[in-house]
């Protein structure tokens, strides 16, 4: 006799569960279960996963959940088929609908209304009342639901071993037999293992907000609730062998597969009766006239004809419109959009407009994007401006309908210092210490070693706190809670519910599914996605400005290609501020490689990337387009897929063409590597590959050694590594951010303000980057700024506007603009305009009422005034002020408090105040160090902008600091970031000593000592004055980025 456990609990019933549905799959095919059910509370969030797993070790995960109802017993529920499931999903949507994100609201009535087709297992009391029996709630509901139910309800029984197993299996026994519910037998899992009970209780305590040391009743008394093997089972329950019977009867009941659901994609409404194929055939050679004229090549012909019949085969030319639909729909609307990834190796996406790439002039690979090689949906990404992105995201919602179209889940894990609070929360530690461990974890993935512990202040060897660390490890990559995909959505023919449960989002207006990515492609549901791009904002905010200042009407097609000076700038890494080249890395590069040309620019993007730096490929294509190397090709039919790249794989689509040219691949295998070189998630996959791709090129005749060079080269790929047509898409955002920052500074500025936040920058490196190139930067004031950072009209000046001052709204804004009229005179006339005293306050710290001849401190003192004088009592009035003498603030209290209201100052920069005692320290300025020779010891000093430690760069810390007069550039070697990581992280202006290196244009300063100068910071304000903000409130600590 088998058994079935069927009441299994995974962590994605988040808080509870304290192991992975394939953990649990895995233990259940090594204890030799033929099939479990996972069980989650009101959730199918989990199975997916276990679907998958299941399916790979040989057994079966039945669909299944737990119901909590707010009005009577939990509810296990098994749906027998496919009509039970879609009602059980159906059920579960019309509980998370109810209620908020994390919630579920159901009650009986909404049960028995879907129960057609389910088993349903009660879950009893866990306890028994003083009476050793249980309570007359409970047997009242149960005969309800078995009035409702009938003979598809059973009653769950499990051995908690807290002392009354017997008396209330016993019990449930009796009351199963007089009311006719038969007994099953569960163990109520919510491990895997025995070992994972710590973690589970730790679990119960972060849910409940207690300590391990006062949870109590709340725990679970023993380690008990784990997959027990079948054995045992039978003997826990050898006295009630019907009820590990029955388990196994359920399980044959419901034989429903996750396989089975049946996902149809919506079929686009056509014109003029046309079918869907029929409609995207007129619609791709429409758009092919309209890029090439009534010729059309043949090379643009031939790609659309094989396409077009590929899309035909695998019934694709619905989903091709949709994304047309939609990007129809954004262009109609104003809204930038472009189309990237590997679906800019398209053609019909490009004569769709989709995307931008033409992918013949790369000599893109169509089965990059799809290929019936593998049973795999398109996958095509557009990129809409971020902040009207969600004009799209409703014109979804409202086409399809909220019952047939939401948004893919992503699913939060625990990373480390979130699992530090958590557990160290819960096992007790005082906040210091926990703050202290999580603060000890910056850049890395990798766990606390002793060094760092100690460095913390804190005993390693303590048990206490190995304990604390051991389940903090345990805990990683636990899921924490639903999120929403950055912009996937899922969109059928029926109804979404039928298939997969839908709940709210925590945004307004917005429902998601409970599955991520990963799990509807393992069912083959197909995804639009619809993402968030800060520099198509930033690109159209651009066009508007300067079509309002000069005339001029850009789109992104229009923009003058390859300007020779455009280049220039970008070869000399003047790029702060564009779009992907802005980075330390890609700044770095850029003098090295010197991109001429719009290839140059789809390289530059691609080579600054992990898969190339890990495969050793820069430096060799370096040598080759300085040079220094000569460029050779093993054979003409690797120089035929590496010459553009000068014999160098950068590319993804290369390494595929490799693998098939040179090894003897199939299609099918070339994508099989190419997906194992894709992800972050599939790290470590291309390894397998080795033995075929080397013994395929020896066998073609390549050297051994030359073979197993390339395949490190691929390898590399398996950290990340980026498709050609991905970067060709970049590259053009790349070359169009360059030019408006070229030839129209001010315009760039200011969109790049008005789209905040996005990229490595802070709005005062903006305004500084702006002022080098002739730009004159005014300030905000209550006369002269608007909501948003303008032009002013006849030279090239930008008026920063009032979304630069913190905290304030642009409704208040708005109030002061519509009755400012020919200027305000008066703080009093602000007030009357119906400006609040609270946006009052905040534009005085700004400094922002200079043109009523007022600085920071009387407007100041003006508002204050106004507490105690009610607008009705003024207006109208003229009323005199006592004279009163304020005291005098210095320049560098001025630029404190500019820096504290705007996070910029256009009067000095900080560092300047503290020039003379830097001096004394023997520091140069950042721009004095950029011209020294290669080789000098120097000292440098400036605020920290940005930190970056790149998992490619073993333990390397790159570092920008900015000055008075310029930024530097410092490198960390790993061994000094350990010795020196308090002052590296905790510094707002650090001083370095160092080694200036240089090769070319690119200065470095290789540093030796580190120190922390802050406190030389705090010398610019008055002491006594508690008005003043603190030091490490007013500049930034710098942006850490892997």
């Amino acid at each position: 006799m088998s058994y079935t456990e069927l009441q299994i609990t995974s962590n994605f019933s988040f808080l509870r569960g304290a192991s992975h549905p394939e953990e649990l799959v895995l233990q259940a095919v090594e204890y030799g279960y033929d099939a479990i059910a996972i069980t989650d509370r009101n959730s199918f969030a989990g199975i997916v996963r276990g679907h998958a797993a299941a399916k790979e070790n040989g057994i079966r995960i039945i669909p299944a959940c737990r119901l909590d109802l707010l009005d009577g017993p939990s509810l296990l529920a098994y749906p027998t088929d496919q009509p039970a499931y879609s009602r059980l999903s159906t059920l579960l949507t019309i509980g998370n609908l109810r209620a908020e994100k994390g919630e579920c609201y159901l009650y009986r009535k909404d049960v028995y209304a879907h129960s057609k087709g389910m088993k349903f297992i009660v879950v009893p009391p866990a306890t028994l009342n003083a009476q050793f029996d249980f309570d007359d709630d409970f047997k009242y509901a149960l005969q309800e639901y078995y009035e409702a139910i009938g003979n598809h309800l059973y009653l769950g029984a499990n051995r908690s071993y807290d002392g009354d197993d017997q008396k209330k299996i016993y019990r449930l026994s009796r009351l199963g037999e007089k009311m006719n519910i038969p007994m099953v037998a569960t163990n109520d899992v919510y491990y895997h293992v025995p070992s994972r009970r710590e973690l589970q209780d730790v679990l119960t305590c972060v849910r409940e907000k207690c300590t391990i040391h006062n949870a109590g009743y709340l725990l679970h008394s023993n380690a008990e609730r784990y997959l027990k093997p079948i054995d045992e089972m039978r003997r826990l329950f050898m006295r009630y062998p019907d009820a590990i019977r029955r388990s196994q009867e359920i399980a044959e009941m419901c034989q429903f597969s996750l396989d089975s659901l049946k996902y149809i994609y919506p079929e686009e409404l056509t014109s003029e009766g046309r079918t869907p194929q029929e409609e995207l055939t007129y619609l791709a050679w429409q758009g092919a006239k309209e890029h090439f004229g009534d010729e059309v090549p043949e090379k643009i012909s031939t790609a659309i004809h094989y396409e077009l019949a590929f899309i035909e085969e695998k019934n694709y030319a619905s989903y091709f419109l949709t994304v047309h639909d939609i990007v129809r729909f954004a262009r109609q609307q104003n809204i930038l959009c472009q189309g990237r990834g590997s679906a800019a190796n398209s053609t019909i996406c490009f004569c769709l407009g989709i995307t931008a790439v033409n992918p013949t002039k790369f000599d893109l690979l169509f089965e990059r994007f799809i290929s019936s090689a593998r049973n795999e949906p398109p996958d095509i990404d557009v990129d809409f401006e971020h902040e009207r992105r969600e004009e799209v995201i409703q014109y979804i919602y409202e086409k399809y309908g909220r019952d047939r179209a939401a948004i893919v889940a992503t699913v939060t894990q625990q990373r480390h210092k979130g699992s530090i609070r958590d557990v160290g929360k819960a096992m007790g530690l005082s906040v210091d210490i926990i703050e202290r461990l999580s603060g000890a974890w910056h850049f890395t993935d990798e766990g606390l070693d002793e060094p760092r512990i100690v460095e913390q202040g804190l005993d390693p060897t303590d048990p206490h706190l190995r304990k604390v660390l051991e389940l903090s490890e345990q805990m990683l990559g636990f899921p924490r809670q639903l999120g929403q995909h950055t912009g996937g959505f899922v969109i059928t023919r029926g109804k979404l519910t039928d298939l997969c449960p839908i709940m709210n989002a925590r945004m307004e207006n917005r429902t998601s599914i409970e599955w991520n990515k990963d799990d509807i492609d393992v069912l083959g549901f197909l995804k639009i996605d619809v993402l968030a791009l800060g520099m198509l904002t930033c690109i159209r905010k651009a066009f508007d400005l300067a079509k309002q200042h000069y005339g001029l009407n850009l789109t992104l097609a229009n923009i003058p290609q390859d300007d020779p000076r455009v280049y220039e700038m970008i070869s000399h890494a003047d790029t702060l501020g564009v779009f992907q080249i802005e980075s330390r890395a890609q700044m770095s590069m850029l003098p090295r490689l010197r991109p001429k040309n719009f290839y140059d620019l789809v390289i530059e993007v691609a080579i600054v990337r992990p898969g190339p730096i890990q495969g050793d490929m820069v430096h060799p294509y370096l040598k080759r387009r300085n040079g220094e190397e000569v460029v050779t090709y093993p054979s003409k039919e690797l120089e035929e897929i590496l010459n553009r790249t000068l014999g160098v794989p950068l590319f993804q689509e290369q390494a595929m063409k490799i693998a098939i040219v040179a090894a003897g691949f199939t299609p099918a295998e070339a994508d099989e590597l190419r997906r194992s070189m894709a992800t972050f998630k599939a790290h470590g996959q291309v390894t397998k590959f080795q033995k075929k791709l080397v013994d395929g090129m020896v066998a073609k005749g390549y050297e051994e050694a030359f073979a197993r060079r390339v395949f490190r080269q691929l390898e590399g790929f398996g950290s990340y590594g980026f498709p050609e047509s991905h970067a060709a898409s970049f590259a053009l955002l790349v070359y169009i951010s360059s030019w408006l920052k070229c030839f129209y500074p001010d315009v760039f500025a200011a969109a790049l303000l008005n789209s905040m936040p996005m990229g490595f920058y802070q709005p005062a490196q903006i305004v500084i980057d702006a002022r080098k190139h002739g730009v004159t930067v005014m300030p905000v004031d209550v006369n002269c700024s608007m909501w948003d950072n303008t032009l002013e009209e006849h030279s090239r000046a930008l008026r920063l506007g009032f979304r630069q001052v913190n905290g304030l709204k642009d409704e208040d804004m708005q109030v002061l603009i519509a009755h400012r009229g020919t200027g305000y005179t008066s703080v009093t006339a602000l007030r009357e305009a119906g400006v609040s005293e609270t946006a009052l306050e905040k534009l005085a710290d700004a400094d922002a009422f200079r043109s009523m001849a007022l600085d920071r401190r009387q407007a100041l003192w003006e508002v204050t005034a106004l507490h105690d004088r009610p607008v009705e009592m003024f207006a109208g009035q003229s009323v005199k002020e006592v004279q009163v003498s304020l005291p005098f603030m210095t320049d560098a209290e001025h630029v404190i408090q500019d820096y504290a209201a705007t996070t910029l100052s256009l009067k000095a920069h900080p560092v300047s105040f503290v020039r003379e005692k830097l001096k004394l320290l023997h520091v140069l300025t950042t721009q004095e160090t950029s011209e020294v020779k290669d080789g000098t010891i120097v000292k440098v000093a400036g605020l920290v902008l940005v930190r970056q430690r790149p998992g490619t760069a073993s333990g390397v810390c790159f570092i920008t600091i900015e000055d008075e007069t310029s930024f530097s550039n410092l490198v960390v070697f790993e061994a000094l970031f350990e010795k020196y990581r308090k002052e590296i992280l905790q510094s707002r202006l650090l001083m370095v000593e160092g080694k200036v290196q240089r090769e070319g244009e690119v200065v470095h300063v290789i540093v030796q000592q580190c120190f922390n100068l802050t406190k030389l910071l705090r010398g610019l304000t008055i002491p006594e004055n508690d008005e003043q903000p603190v030091i490490k409130d007013v500049f930034y600590k710098g942006r850490n980025f892997k």
